[in-house]
């Protein structure tokens, strides 16, 4: 049975709709996730919901703690992984309010963990297409049942912050081709992968980040703003999507770790088994 797990970000706090919803605290060897994980059904489908930032929005992007995030999904039985990140344009063609269903990334955060395989073990996953096809053509096509204008495929460069960029900065990235800029889908996308879990993004376009010489600079009221109308969409997105959701054992990610192990079992002590059972059987 699918089970699809929503990573919400600025603006999104809870997920409507959900029948017989429950709160769960998950303990991870990584530590506390975000916030307590709600599990409820939605169109027959098992939906987890974690607010990435956590309830109130306490948590800035870089002291997020993603690997805990990541695990506590899959320890709940994830097999798909939705991100809703908010986002600044940076392409002229991408309105504030448009979503881009993003394919590539560029990671350029400095002080996160980005791995499950830190010390003893040593993978190495590939991550060439590091969000699954299926799922964003399926999460692409939700949006547009949704009534919502959606760009398919695009590239989201994803920053440490918590500060905006420069205009150098983001006169650098437009340079580079980037849909999109944020601060949160690094290293998640990278963790999803190797946890094996089809992994999508859904990037809501709330401003033209600084470069746009005719807008006004980015600050939190103008995101707020979009965020506030765009969140009821995305909410009918997510509904459209939990019924219509592909095969995982079709997506890239799947076994993704098969290949990528490159230390031997024997050399693995029990410590490091035990606190990797939730992901190596």
């Amino acid at each position: 049975m699918a089970t699809l797990a929503v990573i919400g970000g600025s603006g999104l706090y809870e997920l409507a709709g959900l029948s017989g919803a429950d709160e769960i605290t998950v303990e991870t060897p990584y530590g506390a996730p975000s916030d307590k994980i709600i599990r409820g059904t939605l169109g027959g489908t098992t939906m987890l919901f974690l607010p990435r930032h956590g309830k109130g929005h306490k948590i800035p992007p870089s002291a997020i703690n993603y690997r805990a995030n990541v695990c506590a999904l899959k320890k709940l039985g994830a097999t798909h992984v939705v991100s809703v990140s908010a986002t600044g344009s940076m392409k002229e063609s991408i309105h504030p309010g448009e979503l881009v269903i993003v394919d590539q990334f560029i990671d350029l955060t400095k002080r996160r963990v980005s791995t499950f395989f830190d010390d003893e073990v040593a993978a190495h996953v590939a991550m060439a297409d590091p969000v699954c096809p299926l799922l964003a053509a399926a999460t692409a096509s939700a949006a547009e049942k949704a009534g919502a204008k959606v760009h398919r495929g695009g590239t989201y460069v994803c920053i440490e912050g918590p500060q905006f960029s420069t205009r150098a900065e983001s006169q650098l990235y437009r340079s580079w081709g980037v849909s999109v800029i944020g601060m949160t889908n690094m290293p998640e996308a990278k963790l999803a992968r190797e946890a094996e879990l089809p992994y999508a993004t859904i990037a809501i376009a709330t401003d033209y980040d600084c470069w746009h010489q005719t807008s006004e600079d980015v600050s939190v009221d103008a995101v707020l703003a979009v965020l506030s109308r765009s969140i009821d969409t995305t909410k009918r997105l997510l509904a459209e999507l939990a019924p219509a959701l592909p095969d995982p054992e079709k997506s890239p990610a799947h076994r993704a770790l098969a290949t990528a192990l490159l230390t031997n079992r024997s050399q693995i002590s029990q410590a490091k088994r035990a606190s990797l059972a939730w992901l190596l059987s």
